[in-house]
């Protein structure tokens, strides 16, 4: 059994237990067997997308142990994602809804919008244009998808609202016209890439850091043989011995540490446990500058599909290291 897992708070007050289960890139027919070990071993938030296509094995694995007695629904913390389709806002409550029909729910505990950019609008995920590399954009602006998230609140349908991958600019744009602020962006945020500007701006405007890819996404599908390995980094792995924990254990308590939540991902019952019994112990100043000190601007998620899109929301930084 793992440790129990402490709360953050968002600036609503709203509870959000500090790890989660990541479900991104999880093998099919394997998900809802990694739901069911996750909260049997503690977990009580998991972290879902419309993209993933796997919501309804997540919602299988929540519906077993809720029927079972080991959990109620609400004292799960269920978060999904609003695909880039759908940002028109007359789209945003049937997106919703399709989600909530696929986890078998009747509300969620967050909503993201899953990137700043809109493609072109349809049930195709990916809508590719003839050279498949880039997809159909859409022109609509994030800041009038909006209001219609702010809407699924008030119809009692999702309990926070949050963005996902914004860099500064686009969570400032948000602020400004929001009701409801944000009450979360989660990027992506390990010790090759820290984001550090936009984590800073985000805690001084009251919007929590959701850390995914906190172990660097070593399984991610479009991994090259030459790219580092965070999780064989010396200094991590130096950490690692130092305090008896693996490289992942290490990985995660920073995030932790940071102040952020993290949702590692796995599907194997083993490292879901693992990646949970990480609150006993506490990384020092000087492991807390080393880890800091890996920084490379290493960004493993670029969504180069929508280069070129006037959301982006790092073209410029791919630019700038071109240049």
């Amino acid at each position: 059994m793992a440790p129990k897992i402490p709360t953050v708070f968002f600036k609503n007050g709203s509870p959000i237990p500090a790890l989660g289960l990541g479900t991104w890139n999880s093998p099919p027919g394997q998900v809802t067997q990694a739901v069911k070990d996750a909260i049997d071993v503690g977990y009580r938030h998991i972290d879902c997308a419309h993209v993933y296509e796997n919501e309804h094995e997540v919602g299988a694995g929540i519906a077993a142990k809720v029927a079972q007695g080991n959990v109620k629904r609400e004292d799960l913390f269920i978060t999904s994602k609003l695909w880039n389709t759908y940002h028109r806002p007359d789209l945003v409550m049937g997106a919703l809804q399709a989600t909530l029909r696929n986890l078998n729910l009747k509300y969620l505990d967050l909503y993201l919008i899953h990137w700043p950019v809109a493609y072109r609008e349809g049930d195709e995920l990916f809508p590719l244009r003839p050279d498949g590399k880039r997809v159909h954009f859409s022109d609509v602006d994030y800041i009038d998808t909006w209001p219609a998230m702010e809407r699924l609140v008030e119809a009692g349908l999702v309990r926070n609202i949050g963005l996902s991958n914004f860099n500064v600019q686009q969570v400032q744009r948000v602020l400004d016209v929001a009701r409801i602020p944000p009450a979360t962006n989660q990027i992506e945020c390990h010790p090759y890439l820290h984001q550090a500007s936009l984590t800073e701006f985000c805690k001084r405007h009251d919007v929590t850091i959701t850390a995914y890819s906190p172990l660097g996404s070593p399984a991610r599908p479009w991994v090259k043989q030459d790219d580092p390995v965070l999780l064989e980094d010396a200094v991590v792995q130096r950490l690692a011995q130092k305090h008896s924990k693996t490289p992942a254990q290490i990985l995660i308590r920073y995030q932790n540490q940071l102040g952020h939540v993290v949702i590692p991902k796995s599907v194997s019952r083993q490292r879901i446990a693992s990646n949970a019994d990480v609150f006993g112990f506490e990384l020092d100043a000087a492991d807390l500058q080393q880890l800091a000190g890996l920084e490379r601007n290493g960004r493993i998620c670029p969504e180069s599909f929508s280069f070129g899109h006037p959301h982006h929301p790092f073209e410029a930084e791919f630019r700038k290291g071109r240049r």
